[in-house]
């Protein structure tokens, strides 16, 4: 009963292929034919690679992992008869039994998943000729032991570590076996999304209180501008009133010393509602002087 419910609801890898990573410079496929394959050749024919290029597409991206200094050291670096390579690729292909991945991925009979890496440090990540997120392939295979760190690859001296581990770390590996991990790393990407927010609303917040501190000081200079107009416009009536009471004070005065009533209102020039004009003489200016052209 359980070896049928594993056959349900798991993948099974059938091909892998490699271009380019560390001695495989040459296109190579490798068929995972039947439940139990093994790779046998003398030491340094590059066994471990095929465990390391595995990991290595599943998101691995700590360089001591892959037994090299730096992860451009995975692309083929050449020899005495061959160029260097200018990228490395390494791709899964798994069988897709029963729809076992949901999500996006599920109405697909097969599921390829590629890395490639080139001399310039670009690495991308490819799920049915699809580029996506190192993430994404994370998600795909999180609760089915596979990964970068996972326990289902269990390479030379894990097994000692297994022993020696801490407790944090068994656990960590009972969670990926019982598939909690998916539930875990979505919990944390909640609790994550929820910092963030938090954080927003912090900024919001300051920026209210400074919008309402600005508000305040707004405020008190609209009303210093309100006080402005109303005295302006007051000074202006005023003016206007002055002016008004001046005029008539010197058309009384003027009637006074028996200037016709008629003859004053017509020294104005727009009538009786606008200020006399000034006329002032200008001075004469004088001719410039000629001089007399010289000989």
């Amino acid at each position: 009963m359980r070896a049928q419910w594993l056959h349900e609801v798991t993948m099974r890898l059938s091909r892998i292929r490699l271009a380019g990573f560390k001695t495989f410079v040459e296109p190579t496929v490798i068929a995972v034919d039947a439940p139990f394959v093994a790779i046998v050749g003398p030491n340094g024919c590059g066994k471990s690679n095929v465990i390391d290029a595995v990991r290595w597409v599943l998101g691995e991206t700590r360089a001591s992992s892959m037994r090299a200094q730096t992860m451009s050291d995975v692309i083929f670096n050449g020899s005495a008869e061959r160029k260097p390579a200018a990228r490395a690729s390494v791709e899964l292909i798994f069988d897709n039994l029963n729809e076992a991945r949901v999500g996006a991925w599920a109405r697909f009979e097969t599921l390829s998943v590629k890395r490639i890496l080139t001399r310039d440090g670009e690495s991308s990540y490819w799920l049915n000729g699809q580029r996506v997120r190192r993430r994404d392939v994370l998600d795909l295979f999180l609760g089915t032991g596979l990964g970068p760190r996972a326990y289902a690859i269990i390479e030379q001296g894990m097994v000692n570590r297994l022993i020696e581990a801490k407790p944090e770390e068994l656990r960590h590996l009972l969670e990926e076996a019982a598939g909690v991990t998916r539930y875990r790393e979505r919990r944390k990407e909640t609790e994550a999304k929820l910092q963030e927010a938090e954080a927003h609303l912090a900024r919001l917040r300051d920026q209210l209180a400074t919008l309402r501190s600005n508000e305040a000081r707004l405020q008190a200079e609209a009303e210093t501008a309100k006080t402005w107009r109303k005295w302006t416009a007051q000074k202006t009536r005023t003016e206007r009133l002055l002016w008004a009471l001046r005029r008539v004070r010197a058309e009384r005065a003027l009637e006074a010393e028996g200037v016709p009533k008629g003859k004053l209102r017509s020294n104005w020039p727009n009538g009786a509602n606008s200020k006399p004009r000034c006329h002032r003489k200008e001075p004469r200016r004088k001719p410039l002087s000629k001089k007399p052209r010289r000989r």
